[in-house]
């Protein structure tokens, strides 16, 4: 059913109705306008499910068909934006809202929440169509009603059913231009149903020296009156040396903030010990919900009142987190949801479907199939994460693991207690990209191998962990291969410091972090120049084979191929050319195990790019890790149900408010109001 009146007339407002905004359509600002394809698109309605390639029969016909589909429509004008919630239709021009911030993921409400029924209001002004759709989780597209609107100020109302989204799918509407400039004037996702509870929240930021992110975030929460009705504090919990309130520009958004930000100093506790401390103090403050936000990141403001007001109208206390696209390319979507693999303990994709960075500028949410089924997730990452304060009290904060697999644990002993995780779609920041990033081979490898055992210990079900000391070794066994001697050490200090047991957690949360940089300066591979011309010139004695240069094994030839490098690694002696002069550059997206083995030394490219090191072959190096690896995974496979049972008693204890205030009281200087 809809209707359309005159906004000056007779249409009450959402408030004497008792109707609660669920979700308001929102337009880019100004300065975020290569995003536009998140929140507007043009042309006709194409059906998601046309574009699977079981249709078309291969991945590569599906995405030409795509371009096709793309290339026949009209862009959406940027210069047609009039604000965050209004715009210019241009005359005989189709404007869709069937977007990844504006579409109304209306199975995840239906799954999820009380909510039934919703009704979209939309308000224009002039002569034009609005056009509403929907679509089902295997992304067919089905057009559910058009009404012709002409007036002044109209308000044109959608009464739509929520009962057949139990798998998948969303709500969307598209305005039209008539034969002159037509006007949309906003729109709002709304509903009758009562709120489980009307929460409060705090915003907490954790910061280590990115003093220019944390200001503006800070002045997009100010900037953003909606987004902060809510909010009871804003927490920044600063634990670098450069300090965020020493920044330009501290002093105006503090005044803008009105008395909601409060500032704490602490030492660097990682990521864990930052996040820890927002749960804590949100508990303390009597807050219903805190929002945990990394500090390397950019907000759509808009995502902290979607998220508060979803979580409102779950049936039951529940986790909600957003989305991460990526800084530097920022129509590109990370991924839609995370589970762990229960078997080899890792993160995964939660349906076979499922693709890792889609870019909304090349496929657009009505014709992307699988993004119209509904993601049920074990976790959600935190650069963005909601979680209720009830259930902190009930399962205590985070690890203190300082980083790496706070967040997963967290999100799955939440799920075996009752309260589930959704990552909720038109929520999100943009974060830096893990392409920009080498975490698995610098000091973070000890923490990634460690609390990973420790989550291991925690929840697997299976004996000795299932598959996990398989991929432990053979990840062992690449990184020696690839003269990452430091790495496979840090792993192997991590086994070491995980047989102490659980209660050592805390006592080394803050010493950790330099242990590892220490034992870091002993590797060549971790030293770091800015330019080639630091390194002695490039020389090999080593002619490429037939002159074509290596090229990868077959799966048929790798196992032999492989052995045949291990033994290389083993005995072979470095020659003495490449002892004081590296054989080859590599490029970091060429760093590859089976490529880089080849050589007795490398110059390698950094990630970012900003510099690089130099690899250099050590086969004593690489006999004394595998005997110590040797011994510390038998150590931990003699002791592994003791160490299950040990770690498992103490995670109440460890997770606590009282050990975790405990930790904060020696490790923290004053807040500052």
């Amino acid at each position: 059913m809809s209707v359309t009146e005159t906004m000056e007339e007779t249409t009450p407002t959402p408030e004497t109705q008792q109707w609660r905004t669920l979700q308001r359509v929102i337009l880019p600002n100004s300065d975020q306008m290569e995003t536009l394809p998140l929140y507007i698109d043009a042309g006709l309605a194409i059906s998601a499910a046309a574009e699977t390639e079981e249709a078309f029969g291969s991945r590569r016909e599906a995405v030409m068909a795509s371009a096709m589909v793309l290339a026949a429509q009209t862009p959406a004008h940027a210069d047609d934006i009039l604000s965050r919630d209004s715009m210019t239709v241009r005359a005989g021009e189709r404007v869709s809202f069937g977007t990844y911030f504006n579409a109304f993921a209306a199975s995840y409400w239906r799954r999820w929440t009380t909510v039934r029924d919703v009704r979209l209001s939309v308000r224009t002004s002039g002569q034009g169509l609005v056009s509403v759709y929907k679509s089902n989780a295997r992304g067919s597209l089905q057009h559910v009603e058009s009404i012709q609107v002409s007036g002044n100020n109209d308000v044109t109302d959608f009464d739509l059913s929520l009962n057949p989204f139990g798998d998948g799918g969303w709500y969307w509407f598209d305005v039209s231009g008539g034969a002159e400039q037509f006007e949309f004037l906003g729109a709002e996702w709304l509903t009758e149903a009562e709120r489980r509870i009307d929460g409060s929240l705090t915003v907490e930021i954790t910061t280590m020296n990115k003093q220019s992110f944390c200001i503006n975030n800070l002045e997009l929460l100010a900037s953003d009156i909606e987004c902060l009705k809510n909010v009871r504090e804003v927490i920044v919990v600063d634990q670098g040396s450069q300090k965020v309130t020493e920044a330009e520009g501290f002093d105006d958004v503090a005044s803008a903030l009105a008395g909601k930000l409060r500032m704490i100093n602490q030492d660097n506790l990682g990521g864990s010990g930052g996040f820890a401390r927002g749960m804590y103090e949100a508990v303390e403050n009597g807050s219903d919900y805190v929002l945990l936000l990394d500090d390397d990141v950019v907000l759509e403001t808009e995502s902290i009142e979607r998220m508060i007001t979803f979580a409102d109208f779950c049936k039951k206390p529940s986790i909600v987190g957003g989305h991460m696209f990526d800084l530097h390319d920022r129509n590109i979507l990370h991924t839609f949801g995370e589970t762990i693999e229960p078997y080899s303990i890792r993160p995964v994709e939660p349906n076979p479907g499922q693709r890792m960075r889609h870019d909304f500028s090349q496929g657009n949410l009505r014709q992307t199939a699988w993004m119209h089924r509904r993601v049920d997730v074990d976790y959600n990452g935190w650069w963005m994460c909601l979680i209720p304060t009830e259930v902190i009290r009930e399962i205590g904060l985070a690890l203190p693991v300082f980083i790496k697999w706070d967040d997963q644990e967290y999100g799955v002993r939440a799920k075996a207690a009752g309260f589930p995780t959704i990552s909720l779609p038109g929520s999100a920041v943009w974060h830096i990209s893990w392409i920009d990033k080498d975490d698995s081979v610098d000091w973070q490898a000890y923490f990634h191998a460690r609390n990973r055992y420790i989550y291991a210990l925690l929840h697997s079900p299976y004996k000795l962990a299932g598959g996990l000391f398989e991929h432990a070794f053979k990840t062992d066994v690449k990184h020696l291969m690839s003269m990452q001697y430091f790495t496979v050490q840090s792993r192997m200090q991590a086994m070491q410091d995980l047989l102490r047991g659980p209660d050592v957690l805390h006592e080394i949360l803050g010493t950790k972090l330099g242990e590892i940089r220490k034992l870091g300066t002993e590797y060549s591979e971790t030293q770091f120049q800015p330019d080639l011309d630091d390194f002695p010139q490039l020389r090999s004695n080593k002619l490429p084979r037939r002159g074509k240069g290596f090229h990868p094994p077959s799966y048929a030839t790798l196992a032999p191929w492989a052995v045949r490098n291990v033994v290389r690694q083993l005995v072979k002696p470095v020659q003495e050319v490449n002892q004081e002069h590296p054989e080859a550059l590599i490029a970091h997206q060429d760093n590859k195990w089976w490529r880089i083995s080849q050589f007795d030394s490398a110059l390698v490219s950094k990630a970012d790019g900003t510099s690089v090191s130099w690899y250099k072959r050590d086969p004593q190096k690489v006999r004394k890790s595998i005997a110590s690896s040797g011994r510390v995974y038998a150590d931990l496979m003699r002791n592994w149900s003791r160490l299950s049972a040990e770690y498992r008693e103490a995670l109440p204890r460890i997770t606590s408010m009282e050990q975790w205030g405990k930790t904060f009281a020696a490790h923290s200087g004053k807040s500052e109001n």
